[in-house]
């Protein structure tokens, strides 16, 4: 698992790779959390999902975490690069219900 953290503006772009489950889950909500914590001023977050080949219930409760975090702020989480394979998981979960899914960074930058 492989993260990689960029603020822009208001924004926090989040890129992660390898597998988004309940091994990597928790390192991944520090290292973001404490990032959120350490600066002031983020209100949206951007997660690029490009690099992640697999998601289970731990990966879907992290995502979910992120948007309750973001959201009781007042900001918004998107989603960005999300393969086939993935998305299926989101539909059938009911993420996308709360969670809007774009193509690119700019997208979702403009969407926000």
């Amino acid at each position: 698992m492989d993260l990689e953290i960029e603020r822009q503006g208001v924004n926090l772009i989040v890129r992660i790779s390898g597998e988004l489950d309940m091994h990597t889950v928790d390192s991944l909500r520090n290292k973001i959390e404490e990032r959120l914590n350490e600066e002031v001023g983020i209100k949206n977050m951007i997660l690029n999902l490009e690099s992640v080949d697999f998601i289970d219930s731990s990966g879907l409760g992290f995502i979910i975490g992120r948007y309750k975090r973001i959201s009781n702020h007042g900001g918004e989480l998107k989603i960005i690069n999300v393969k086939k394979s993935i998305n299926k998981v989101f539909e059938l979960s009911g993420i996308l219900k709360i969670v809007d899914i774009f193509d690119n960074e700019q997208q979702a930058l403009k969407a926000i």
